[in-house]
């Protein structure tokens, strides 16, 4: 989710939401979660982020996936994420839902440094290049960028 997506690059913001690891520390991340029956990849974005982060946004463009492995519970757990930029169009931020612990606008420029892990900060960087594009009239935002490791 990008709110200034019009304005110039200072003012272009990510909602991530933070969630406290076992060991205490905070870890900033995308919003993400499951799809729901009958719903598509875009439609569980939309609800994720804004069950999430409290605001809405429309897709803009896929981002690529994230695919990975977790032990929960004593078993072997397989995830595929599907990432996609999405344009905020509203509401407030707010850290309700259970599962996190913070919400934060980012500048787009900190998220190297503020996303806990390198895959999500290759979609950061994916976005950025898309919104530059996008801004710069090369690019109309509705194709799909590569994934992570494509160039």
């Amino acid at each position: 989710m990008v709110d200034g997506l019009d304005g110039p690059p200072a003012t272009r913001c990510a909602a991530l939401i933070g969630r406290t690891d076992r060991r205490g520390r905070l870890l900033w991340s995308l919003p993400k979660g499951h799809i729901e029956q009958g719903e598509t990849a875009e439609q569980t974005a939309m609800r994720e982020v804004a069950e999430e982060t409290g605001i809405r946004g429309t897709v803009l463009a896929s981002l690529g996936s994230i695919d990975y492995w977790f032990v929960t519970e004593g078993r072997r757990v397989h995830k595929t994420v599907h990432h996609y930029l999405l344009r905020f169009l509203g509401g407030e931020l707010s850290d309700e839902d259970l599962e996190v612990t913070e919400v934060a606008w980012v500048p787009l420029s900190e998220l190297p440094s503020r996303l806990a892990y390198a895959d999500e900060r290759k979609l950061a960087a994916i976005a950025t290049r898309l919104i530059d594009d996008m801004h710069d009239g090369t690019n109309n935002g509705n194709s799909s960028a590569p994934t992570p490791g494509e160039k």
